[in-house]
This record gives structure tokens, sequence and C-alpha cells, in this order.
């Protein structure tokens, strides 16, 4: 049985409140650098270095699951769990574009999660609008060597932004004050 440091907290009491100071064990979670030259962000660059080969597989399996949580919406229509599973593969595909290789496509999925995550009834979200984002991510990811995808793909996610934004205006006209939290940015 492992045995328990003490506790070097303290507690000081005043008439209306307590102040606690917890102990502070933050030099074991820190490790000194074994070697003078030893530099952990090269580390850690050197080793996304080696697994970037893998990037375009990871990128095209989250396009895959994208696409099947948009046909399981086709079958099933929107209910919690095909709404999640498309919110959340569109969420991962926002965070992870970058570093995969892929930034053109974050804003795309940002787009996205937009309309599902602002839209206050999902079933209303226009599933030619899920396809129209779905499509662009897939036909971006399937393009990117082409040297114009950069401008290509700025234009597609402002015009899929615009569409989308017309869309959550229209439907949360009657909440003036959500509109303006999500327009905000």
């Amino acid at each position: 049985m492992a045995r328990r440091r003490p506790d070097h907290s303290s507690v000081a009491t005043f008439a209306d409140h307590e102040v606690i100071t917890p102990q502070h064990n933050l030099r074991g979670a820190i490790k000194l650098a074994a070697e003078p030259g030893d530099d952990p962000v090269a580390r850690a660059e050197a080793a996304m270095a080696r697994l970037a080969n893998e990037f375009g597989q990871w990128m095209a399996a989250e396009c895959d699951r994208l696409d099947a949580a948009r046909q399981s919406i086709k079958k099933a229509g929107f209910d919690k769990s095909t709404y999640e599973a498309l919110f959340h593969a569109a969420h991962d595909i926002k965070g992870e574009a970058a570093t995969f290789g892929y930034p053109a496509i974050a804003g795309i999925a940002d787009s996205l999660c937009r309309l599902i995550e602002h839209t206050p009834d999902m079933t209303r979200i226009p599933l030619v609008l899920v396809d129209q984002h779905v499509d662009a991510i897939r036909a971006v990811m399937r393009e990117y060597v082409r040297p114009d995808l950069a401008e290509l793909a700025r234009m597609l996610t402002a015009q899929l932004r615009e569409v989308t934004d017309g869309f959550l205006r229209r439907e949360n006209s009657f909440r003036p004050e959500y509109l303006e939290d999500i327009f905000a940015d």
C-alpha cells in the first residue's frame, strides 16, 4: 500500500471566511532536460514529423466518419445521436485539420459546427446545407495538392459561412440576444 505524504496545506480562519492554501507539489511535475542541448520542443516536432506520413490517412478517416454521420441523418433523420455524431465529426475535423496538414478544411468544418450548434430546432437544419459542407470538406481534402486550392477553399468557406449565417439569423430571429452573442466574433 502506498504511503500518504503529509498534507502541508494550511487554513487561515477569519471572522467571515477561511483561506485555504494548498500544498505545492509542482516540483515533482516537471522534469529537467537530460542534457544541456536537449530541446523538448524539437523532440516533439521530430515525433510529429515521424507521424506526418499517416496524417492524410487519418484525415481521410475523419472525412469518412463525417460522411457516415451525414448518411445516418439521411436514413434516420435528426435525433440526439445523429445530431451528436455529425457535430463531433465536424468538430474533430475542425480541431485536427491544421495539425494533420489540411488547414483549409478547418473553416468549412467550423461553419458546419456553427450550423449544428446554433440552430434551435435541429430538425429544421436543411440537409442540402449539411451536404454542401460535407461535400466541400471531402473535395478540399481530395484536391489538396492543387496550387490554387487555398484561394478556392477560402472562397468556398466564405460562401458556406454566408449561407449558414443567413440561415442562423432567420432561425434565431426570435432571440435577438442570442444572435448578438453568436455574431459577436
